[in-house]
């Protein structure tokens, strides 16, 4: 199987989106790394992960994913983050075993209860047919968020040819991705009320995630009293490569406040 380890200190697990390769987030990898020991990976359905998975399982796979990612890399409690599709998942696995995580980050999350909306429905049909589409409809969909995230041109080209070279080296499968989505639709996530650890919800604008609308994501801020939310300004659904400085910033104050919050309770 193959984990990405690196960087020293508090132990961050980061868990992929529906693309389910790691690389896509390499720019949030680099920059957590600089404060925090990261831990990521591809999901286990995509081949070049390393790990098995059983179609039949669904969404149970990547429960036992995290739990052999947590023992191969000796850790016994993490921060998780779950990005965007990840989002439930990594929630389901804080509520199951609170033990193990000291502190949960939803990402742009899809909420428990999400369902396909038209459009996804639209690929979801025949995605290897429409897999040109797609991709055609993405970059259309993220030229106002990146704008808006990076004022200058340079910077802007400089990011698309960065992120056009981590997407041609790290091919995503169309129909990989729709039987994930399917996965989540027949999957029953429990409530997020259970969940009992300190949770940041971080979304972008609104009216810049044309992904997962931020009001989608806020629903778990309804359902977790103790949750806390930030917003980072001037991104949508790509503020975690976009600006990933400020990202790791975010994560970072968090980890910070959990280990203020566990010394006063403690004192």
């Amino acid at each position: 199987m193959k984990v990405i380890d690196r960087g020293s200190g508090p132990a961050v697990v980061l868990m992929p989106g529906v693309q389910g390769r790691w690389e896509w987030m390499a720019p949030a990898v680099d920059a957590l790394a600089a404060h925090c020991r990261i831990v990521t990976f591809s999901l286990c359905d995509e081949p070049t992960s390393g790990f098995s998975f059983d179609p039949a399982r669904g969404i149970d796979n990547y429960f036992d994913q995290l739990e052999t990612v947590l023992q191969s890399a000796g850790l016994d409690q993490v921060v998780l983050v779950g990005v965007s599709y990840s989002g439930p998942i990594a929630a389901e696995f804080a509520a199951r075993y609170p033990g193990r995580v000291r502190g949960l980050v939803l990402v742009s999350a899809l909420p428990p209860d999400w369902t396909p909306n038209p459009r996804a429905k639209f690929y979801l049909r025949a995605p290897r047919l429409l897999s040109p589409v797609f991709m055609l409809d993405a970059p259309v969909r993220a030229y106002r968020e990146i704008r808006a995230a990076l004022p200058s041109k340079w910077q802007q080209l400089r990011f698309s040819y960065g992120q056009l070279r981590r997407v041609t080296g790290a091919y995503v499968s169309p129909a990989r991705m729709a039987t994930r989505l399917r996965w989540n639709d027949q999957h029953r996530f429990g409530d997020p009320s259970r969940l009992a650890g300190p949770v940041l919800i971080i979304t972008g604008e609104d009216g810049l995630d044309r992904v997962v609308p931020p009001a989608q994501t806020r629903k778990y801020l309804a359902a977790v009293p103790q949750a806390r939310h930030a917003v980072l300004a001037h991104t949508g659904h790509l503020g975690l490569i976009t600006k990933p400085v400020e990202f790791a910033e975010l994560v970072c104050r968090f980890i910070d406040e959990i280990g203020r919050d566990a010394r006063r309770a403690s004192a």
